[in-house]
Parts: C-alpha cells; structure tokens; sequence
C-alpha cells in the first residue's frame, strides 16, 4: 500500500488531495492543527508547523509521497530537514505568482522568478513561494515536483473570487449588474478537483520537475457571458471603465470592494501562461461551464448574499450603478 503523508490535508486543496489519494487506495495521514477534520478515510495527525520538534509525529517512518501546500517559507523548511530523508518522493504546491513578469504572453515554466531579499525579511505571497520553491529543489533534487497553480476555482473556494460573477449574477436576478470593461482582459482558471487528481496522478508516477496547473487562457468578456448564461441572468450588464472604477474605490482582482478577476491593463502574460507541459502530462480541464454550475450549485448552498471575502456587497454595487447610471 501507498503510504502518503499530506502536511495540511485538512484544508481546500489539501483536502482535496487527501481525498483522491485515499479514493486510489493509499494510506493518507494529514498533518495539521486539528481545526477541521481529515477526509474520510484518512488518519488526522495533530501538530504545530511552529513548535519545536514538530515533526516528530510523523518522522519515525518512511513515506512513498510528501505533500506540501504551505506557503510559509520556515513551514517549508523545517518539513524539508525533518522528513526529506523519509521521502520517496515529494510534491511542493506552489503558483505562478513567482514569475517575475506578466507582460509576456505564453511565458512557460522557464520564466524569471521573483528576486529574494534577505532571509527573514517580510516577503509577499509570491517571494515566500519562490523561497520554498528553493528551500525543496536544494534539499530534495530529482526527487520533488513543484506544481505552480494559476487561479484555483470551484465549489468550496474560500477566496470568494470566481464565484462572485456567477453568484452575483444569480443574486440579481432580472437587475442590473456591474462589471470592469473586459476588452483585452482575461482569467485562466483551474478547477481545484482538476487540480487534485493531477497532483496525485504525479505523486503516484513520481514525476520530478516543474510545471505550470493553468487552465486554457479565456477573455473576461466570454468568462462573464458564460457566468451570466449559468445563472439564467436576465438583468442588465453595466460596465465601468478603469479610470471610472478606481476614482470609486473599486480594487482590482480581490478583497473587499472589488471587482473579482478583473486585472489592471498591460499584464497579458498573468493570464496566458503556457500550459503545455500540463497537458502533456496528462492534466485535465474541465469545461469552464461544467466549473461554473458546481460554482454556483455551491455559492446557492452557501448563500447568494452572505458576507465575502472578495467583490462588492450588493449595496455596493447598486451604489455604483446609481452614481453610473446618473
């Protein structure tokens, strides 16, 4: 039997991970805080990526496949000095937030990383991957994979950014919506079960390199046609240009009051990153239809106008719309 250790394994991703490898029969231990339950079938180990010793719960054994999503630098380290030696092989989620540029359309997973500042000193999200990304290849070799994800999308998404367009799309039913100009804008979303099996599929070939999870680039314009179409929106579209929205206070991309996906002008390559190494290993990708009904299958369970974590509250919006529209 697989033996599988996932640190995390409790989370979204991790979660989902912990799932398609128990679903093939392996032996699954999640390592984590105990804050939420594993996956059935899979055994909870509980510990502190911060204590001393952390590890040692799990330490005294070998392992056929380590998964690691965390994008704490330290976290990733110290996993690497307890258990490196205890790994047949090892699988590092990373992102494509550690490319240096976005202004290249097509880039693959030979681009430019991010540079690193001093060991210790605050980094942003994409700098500290950049710095686990090392932390794995020094200390593992040939026999890692590092998994650089785009946009994670799809039921259960704890960012609330994909799933605003076709959520708010079915919140307003035959009103009017509020959208960014989407001309020469884009997203390239990957489904998080995609997502899953790959990362699995290659932990269980023990795959070694480097590749980009993205999913095949699609202009805003269709991504929020196809959003509307999902959530049978019969209202308005009322778009807004740059200049209009940030003199509004609108932010791009995420966080509160934003408008989700939407990305500034002049940064074609964010969403254009090649693919092809995906493709060639197998990786699938679902219709971007199929991701946007469980999105919204899921964002109905959850609650149309709840609180978010990324986009305009509905009073927002209409807000907007009225000083638009006046």
């Amino acid at each position: 039997m697989t033996d599988v250790l996932v640190l995390g394994g409790t989370g979204w991703l991790s979660g989902r991970i912990a799932e398609r490898w128990t679903d093939a029969g392996a032996a699954v231990t999640c390592f984590a805080r105990g804050g939420r339950e594993a996956p059935y079938g899979a055994t909870l180990v509980i510990g502190d990526r911060d204590a001393a010793d952390a590890y040692a719960p799990v330490a005294s054994r070998d392992w056929d496949e380590i998964v690691d999503v965390s994008s704490n630098p330290a976290h990733v380290a110290s996993a690497l000095e307890a258990l490196a030696d205890r790994a047949r092989h090892w699988t590092y989620i990373s992102t494509v937030s550690v490319y240096a540029a976005n202004d290249e359309p097509g880039a693959d997973e030979s681009a430019d990383l991010l540079p690193l500042g001093d060991p210790g000193a605050d980094e942003d999200y994409g700098r500290a991957k950049v710095r686990a990304e090392g932390s794995v290849r020094e200390s593992l070799g040939f026999r890692a994979a590092i998994v650089r994800p785009g946009l994670i999308v799809g039921p259960g998404d704890p960012t609330d950014r994909f799933g605003y367009w076709v959520g708010r799309f079915a919140l307003a039913a035959d009103e009017d919506v509020l959208t960014p100009e989407a001309t020469d804008r884009g997203a390239q979303v990957i489904d998080v079960d995609d997502l899953a099996e790959f990362v699995q599929a290659i932990g269980r070939e023990r795959w070694t390199g480097i590749v980009n999870a993205v999913g095949d680039p699609v202009g805003l314009d269709r991504l929020l046609a196809d959003a509307r179409e999902a959530a049978d929106h019969t209202g308005s579209v009322v778009s807004a240009d740059d200049a209009w929205l940030d003199a509004h206070g609108v932010a791009y991309w995420m966080g509160p009051r934003s408008l989700p996906l939407w990305l500034p002008a002049g940064m074609p390559g964010f969403w254009t990153r090649s693919n092809t190494a995906y493709r060639l290993l197998g990786g699938r990708l679902r219709p971007l239809r199929e991701t946007l009904a469980r999105t919204l299958a899921d964002e109905r369970e959850r609650g149309l106008d709840r609180d978010r974590r990324a986009g305009l509250t509905r009073d927002e919006e209409l807000a907007l719309l009225r000083a638009l529209l006046v």
